[in-house]
């Protein structure tokens, strides 16, 4: 019984090495309306058809998620040049 739990242990370990982290990602198109829970919605899609093709048929409408249209982007600075004296 002791070799089986310990074979079901190593398994278990080699299962969860070779899993992938989750990927933070904000996609731009949330799902809200009646059908949905409260707050920003259902934020899950990556196009605006994907989210189409899920509010059809239902009282839930898609727009554009708030967070990710409204984020600052960084701004782009160039690289200045250092002079350098050699005297």
């Amino acid at each position: 019984m002791r070799g089986y739990l310990l074979a079901l242990a190593v398994l278990g370990a080699g299962f969860a090495v070779q899993s992938a982290p989750a990927e933070a990602r904000d996609y731009p198109f949330c799902l809200q309306g009646r059908d949905t829970a409260g707050g920003l919605g259902d934020c899950r899609y990556s196009t605006y058809q994907q989210c189409q093709a899920t509010a059809s048929g239902t009282y839930n409408s898609c727009y554009a998620n708030p967070y990710v249209a409204y984020s600052e982007q960084p701004v782009y600075e160039p690289r200045r040049r250092v002079r350098r004296s050699y005297y």
